[in-house]
């Protein structure tokens, strides 16, 4: 098991680095990243030398395209979790820029959240309109609390490549249950699925043998691609529909 979780890994970071683009812009680099924003188009960030370290940002972009198609992330209630969120991957805003400093040693690891930052933001406000009472995530914890489940919110974990890596909730260990670790997706496509796969696999082997992790997909507003939950199941990872939430309750309960 352990020799597949490592050629996992190089597969993936092989991956990203041959998909992964630089470009000089005056005392800025821009790189794009193999990662898709809602529009399908390649998320970019922006790095700058620093005293001894560096900035890296996304100039604004997931907030400012979120708040043009009408997104109302202005109350008090969607600001904590957009707070909530940031602070799970060390990312702040400077404005409406997500932004992290990084030192040489952790540029990666930074590079890393930044981007894992974008995706959660994007996909947490994603189709919020100003009519939406509640978000994605609101309803799943709601549900946990409505059921009597018992958990740990915004919980992060190191992996065995050195990343940290966030998950929505972790569920402890029971007598009769393993520790489960969920997230919550509000708009299931490749990006999103690959990113709990790896947050998976990169966690698993430094957490108890019997972990298990789950994935509750918003699939109330639109279809869930197919090769999505195929390729979270081949990673050990359990693709949950919302609507379909009911069929793990006994699992989670207890």
């Amino acid at each position: 098991m352990l020799s597949q979780i490592n050629s996992l890994l190089d597969e993936y970071t092989a991956w990203l680095r041959a998909k992964t683009n630089l470009r000089q812009i005056e005392d800025w680099v821009e790189i794009t990243t193999p990662y898709l924003d809602r529009h399908n188009d390649y998320l970019q960030i922006y790095v700058k030398r620093e005293d001894n370290g560096f900035i890296l940002t996304d100039d604004g972009f997931v907030l400012s395209d979120l708040k043009s198609s009408g997104c109302n992330i202005e109350s008090d209630n969607r600001q904590a979790l957009l707070t909530l969120t940031l602070n799970g991957f060390g990312v702040h805003l400077s404005g409406d820029a997500l932004e992290v400093s990084s030192s040489i040693k952790d540029f990666a690891l930074k590079k890393h959240n930044l981007v894992q930052a974008m995706l959660a933001v994007n996909d947490l406000f994603f189709l919020a309109s100003p009519f939406v009472s509640s978000l994605f995530l609101e309803d799943v914890m709601e549900w946990l609390d409505a059921s009597d489940i018992r958990y740990i919110t915004n919980a992060k974990f190191s992996g065995t490549s050195g990343y940290d890596h966030r998950f929505d909730f972790v569920i402890p260990q029971s007598k009769s249950q393993p520790e489960r670790m969920l997230r919550s997706i509000n708009r299931p496509n490749r990006d999103r699925a690959q990113s709990v796969e790896f947050a998976w696999i990169d966690t698993k082997d430094t957490r108890p043998s019997d972990s298990r992790a789950y994935a509750f997909l918003n699939d109330m507003d639109h279809t869930i691609p197919s090769n999505s939950i195929s390729a979270m199941k081949s990673y050990g990872v359990r693709p949950v529909p919302w609507s379909e939430r009911e069929h793990v309750l006994e699992e989670l309960v207890a």
